[in-house]
């Protein structure tokens, strides 16, 4: 047969991704003594690659007595196809080391976007140094994937650079520039971006909205999703979907979670594994852990993605035991853990106590899956121990830690100290932490707590200084309710709401009742040093409690009352709401700064060890 033939089925081969027929194709070329006879090799090594068979594309390039540009444009864009883009970047420099070429501008795209595949934003900068001194410092599709490395790496200024170098520019480098604009929180600049752009379909709708997201602005994402909507265009492509689902995630909307789920559904896009995935996280983080197992009892297909988010999921709602046995199932089906796994299965053991369960999955970690603990897992094992009063050897692990311990660590073990009451550790310990001149507001309170405990009121007051010059200030307590399409917000302290008298009396009449049951009001939760009958008024009025007798007040009698919370709920309110919902029969859910808490008959989920 003329090679022209097997030209023919090579290409025909790589469009349709079949990888038994290339591999008889090969197999004909060698019998035939074509296999060299160019451009044969390359077209092998090109099908190759879009067939997925990269081991056999890497064998035949190796092989290869002759190699050119587009050898090496071929072998570098299979790497990237098979999500290999660690490789791309460390076969490139034997392009002129071996084979004495320069890329051109086919490889400098496949090696820009490998940059842009692993964040390797250095690497990048060289491979666009390079190529800015090319006679292919014109190409704008070069100039396209920098658009793109930049942006994803988080410097939209340098993408902005690169786009308006670019003489013809496509749709795929504006829907970048905006992306990058959006995922850096420039909303004004990707707004005027997106306005600019002279033809938008939905993968510019989409990397905006999703930028929106990843920014913290799931908001703007979702009236951006609704004129996206109205405007008619038509969804071929579920990534928009997963983004907002994701908002819904953020912002703990439990209803409007259900309704994007709805048009899911609708669209036919509920089997595809990252929706699956995107909707088991959503319903877990907005407290319906039921709704986020059942999504996952009916994936037909799951990968480690959907495992960690169930196990995240359970061990955010203080469900260990369960999280662990779903941990043992994934291992038993094969799907290989990853980093986030263990934060959360270290998560579960911290909140629930099984110091034991997390030291062995701290080594396991390591020695089964040769994962090296990043600062998050040494945070949370750190938790585990300190939660647990094991406190000196959690200052043993901070010594021996291979990082320089930060805020959060330091604060993590200073709140145990303060709920241990080692009061003179924890006095050592809040020194320290001062000395580091730290930035959360979080962290300002609790120095002031610990200090407040052990009646240093010269501490506190050097601490509320320390506030003031460095421009601190603590954000103000707040809990969000929704009650079917209505979204009430309470803050601390608030009197001005309508309800303002029947939610009193109703508060009054609940506070009688648990001071009969037993209940102590704990004014140790108010910083200020005040008289106790002031602080016990301070605490009657935090948010959560007022959004508890809303919900009490509107809600259909026996729905589970649902609240998001700003801040950490407070040892006090924790008492108060397991009370609660022991009087007046109803389950409560709230949802606050580190964790979930299901208030039913008297108990929380998280077993007071929040």
């Amino acid at each position: 047969m003329p090679a022209s033939h097997f030209l023919h089925q090579l290409q025909l081969c790589a469009r349709r991704r079949t990888p038994s027929t290339a591999k008889r194709l090969h197999a004909q070329l060698i019998k035939t003594a074509l296999h060299l006879c160019v451009p044969l090799p390359n077209t092998l090594l090109d099908t190759y690659g879009k067939c997925g068979l990269v081991e056999d594309a890497l064998h035949l390039f190796d092989e290869m007595p002759h190699r050119d540009h587009v050898s090496w444009a071929s072998i570098l864009t299979a790497h990237n196809q098979a999500n290999m883009p660690h490789r791309t970047l460390s076969m490139f420099p034997a392009m002129f080391e071996s084979d004495g070429l320069q890329p051109d501008h086919f490889v400098f795209a496949s090696v820009v976007k490998a940059c842009s595949s692993l964040g390797a934003v250095r690497q990048g900068k060289q491979v666009h140094a390079r190529f800015f001194l090319s006679p292919f410092c014109v190409d704008d599709v070069v100039k396209s994937s920098l658009v793109d490395m930049y942006a994803k790496c988080g410097l939209p200024d340098n993408a902005r650079a690169a786009f308006d170098s670019i003489l013809s520019k496509s749709v795929i480098s504006w829907t970048a520039m905006i992306s990058g604009y959006a995922r850096s929180g420039r909303k004004s600049d990707a707004f005027e971006m997106f306005e600019r752009l002279p033809v938008k379909n939905l993968f510019s709708w989409t990397a905006l909205i999703s930028g929106l997201v990843q920014s913290g602005h799931g908001v703007d994402a979702f009236y951006l999703f609704i004129e996206m909507r109205r405007e008619g265009v038509h969804i071929v492509d579920p990534l928009v979907l997963s983004s907002i689902v994701g908002a819904c995630a953020n912002l703990a909307v439990l209803e409007l979670g259900k309704q994007v789920h709805s048009l899911v559904i609708r669209l036919g896009y509920e089997s595809c594994l990252f929706i699956s995935n995107a909707l088991v996280d959503m319903y877990a983080k907005c407290s319906d852990i039921l709704a986020a197992k059942d999504i996952f009892g009916r994936m037909h297909q799951r990968d480690v993605v959907s495992w960690t988010s169930i196990i995240v999921g359970a061990a955010q709602h203080g469900q260990a035991e369960k999280a662990l046995s779903l941990y043992e199932e994934m291992v038993a089906v094969g799907i290989k853990p990853n980093e986030v796994t263990f934060v959360g299965l270290i998560y579960a053991c911290s909140h629930v106590g099984l110091v034991s369960k997390g030291r062995a999955l701290f080594r396991s970690m390591i020695e089964d899956y040769g994962i090296s603990p990043s600062l998050q897992h040494y945070t949370c094992f750190l938790d585990l121990l300190s939660r647990s009063g094991h406190l000196g050897e959690a200052s043993n692990v901070i010594d021996s830690m291979p990082f320089e311990p930060d805020e959060p660590t330091w604060a993590a073990l200073l709140s145990a100290c303060k709920h241990h009451g080692d009061t003179q550790m924890g006095i050592r310990v809040a020194d320290h932490l001062l000395s580091l001149k730290p930035e959360d507001p979080s962290t300002y309170i609790l120095l002031s707590n610990v200090y407040a405990g052990a009646r240093m009121w010269e501490n506190v007051a050097e601490v509320r200084k320390l506030m003031a010059a460095r421009e601190v200030k603590k954000k103000p307590g707040y809990s969000c309710i929704d009650i079917g399409k209505e979204t009430q917000v309470f803050y601390a302290g608030e009197t001005s709401h309508p309800m303002k008298d029947e939610m009193f009396s109703l508060l009054k009449d609940l506070d009688a009742e648990m001071r009969r049951r037993g209940y102590v009001p704990d004014s140790s939760f108010v910083l200020h040093d005040m008289e106790h009958q002031e602080k016990e008024r301070q605490l009657f009025w935090h948010s959560e409690r007022l959004a508890v007798a809303y919900g009490l007040l509107k809600a259909v009698p026996g729905t589970v009352i649902r609240i998001v919370k700003n801040l950490r709920v407070c040892g006090d309110c924790h008492t108060v709401l397991k009370f609660i919902s022991s009087i007046v029969k109803r389950d409560i859910v709230v949802r606050d700064a580190t964790r979930y808490h299901h208030f039913s008959n008297g108990e929380c989920s998280c077993n007071d060890f929040w």
